[in-house]
């Protein structure tokens, strides 16, 4: 009978960051980014513990929020800009052994800022370093798009060199490249390491390091915004199956039939003008118009669904000429009676809203979605959060997104 290994994955998040300031809470799909990693731990049934090592109070509750352990703050030492892997790890190990007496067969290390995972990703590492017991560790790597034996240097002398030693190719970098080595590029996914190579070779890898080739579909190492935004399309496109912290986004339709608009905080900025006499007034954006009318063009159906009763809701809707429900307590009762109205199906429904209120509307549809300013739990009950805040083009982005679709 084989023993199953004591697993234990440690998610390493720091609270500074100067590329995106507070990066490993920034919302992800409607979750804060570290929640990707913790999830891919929590849900693996090869992890026998999910920890946080963090010396930021926020960060830890969130980690407890999310079902990961924290048992201690890192000290700030051990969070600096230069700070690298292998003190962090000794730290949380050197805690675990001293105060619960735990030594874990292996740590799993799981970086905040490469969210997508495949759902056995961890699984497999852990795999294949019980498997081989000349081992020291198992990393993530994906093919490389760049083969190293192409790569240049500048020498003292301002004279190109080669990166690498020619190594028995004559000239590597006027080789075809199909001539050369395969590359490998390592991610930030996974390492599976032996405790015995963290506390006796002091090392996070080893000498003899196992690959795990990754899809390079999940291929993100979040560092700026635009990376961020990148990898969040992926997600919500439905174009590969990946470890969430709640359940997996839906993908748009392959036909939309009727889309459906909450009013307040989608199609105006959520904000509302009122003069002497109490008559109110709300901005709203001219290219959500115009993204309406092409959607109309395209034979797409529209529709406003509001708790408010408010002229100017009537009055806008008009103007776009979209159908309107307003004064509805209970959006979810409402939008089944006013999908079967404009001749529509479920399947062939998108709904994009921004608050809690919304959320009932969700499973009604094929696929919800949010403006990027929406309330915490309705980005996180989403399919799909938008870049646009409400009033600002949100319905313009999603009129190229169902065009993007449609291959149109």
């Amino acid at each position: 009978m084989v023993t199953r290994p004591e697993v234990l994955a440690l998610v390493p998040a720091r609270g500074g960051s100067k590329s995106i300031p507070r990066k490993n809470l920034r919302l992800f799909a409607g979750h804060p980014l570290i929640a990707y990693s913790l999830a891919a731990g929590l849900q693996s049934p090869a992890v026998s513990r999910t920890l946080v090592s963090t010396d930021d109070k926020e960060i830890a509750e969130v980690g407890r929020l999310y079902g990961a352990e924290v048992p201690f703050l890192r000290p700030a030492a051990l969070a600096q800009d230069d700070t690298q892997d292998f003190p962090v790890f000794a730290h949380a190990l050197q805690w675990l052994a001293e105060h619960e007496d735990y030594r874990p067969d292996i740590v799993v290390q799981l970086r905040p800022t490469s969210p997508l995972r495949p759902p056995d990703l961890v699984a497999q590492a852990v795999e294949l370093l019980a498997s081989r017991p000349e081992a020291d560790s198992v990393r993530g790597v994906v093919p490389a798009s760049q083969n190293p034996y192409k790569m240049w240097r500048i020498a003292a002398d301002g004279r190109l060199a080669p990166l690498l030693p020619d190594e028995g190719y004559h000239e590597p970098y006027n080789m075809p490249r199909q001539a050369l080595p395969a590359s490998y590029w390592q991610t930030g996914h996974i390492d599976a390491i032996r405790l015995a190579t963290i506390l006796e070779k002091q090392s996070l890898t080893g000498e003899v390091i196992l690959p795990l080739l990754i899809d390079p579909l999940y291929m993100v190492d979040i560092d700026t915004v635009l990376d961020l935004e990148r990898a969040q399309t992926r997600l919500s496109s439905g174009e590969l199956h990946a470890v969430t912290p709640g359940r997996q986004p839906r993908p748009f339709p392959p036909t939309v039939e009727l889309v459906i608009l909450d009013f307040d905080g989608v199609l105006t900025d959520n904000r509302v003008w009122v003069n002497s006499q109490g008559v109110e007034s709300v901005a709203a954006s001219r290219s959500d118009g115009w993204a309406v009318a092409r959607l109309k063009d395209l034979g797409v159906k529209l529709a406003i669904l509001s708790t408010e009763t408010d002229p100017v809701v009537e009055a806008r809707a008009r103007k776009l000429g979209m159908a309107v429900i307003q004064g509805v307590a209970d959006k979810g009762e409402a939008i089944a009676a006013l999908i079967a109205s404009q001749g529509a199906s479920k399947e062939n429904t998108i709904y994009l809203g921004n608050d809690v209120n919304d959320v009932a509307c969700f499973p009604h549809v094929a696929c919800a979605l949010v403006v990027a300013d929406a309330h915490p739990r309705a980005a996180a009950e989403a399919d799909r959060v938008l870049r646009s805040p409400g009033g600002q083009g949100a319905v313009r982005e999603l009129h190229d997104l169902i065009l993007q679709q449609q291959g149109a």
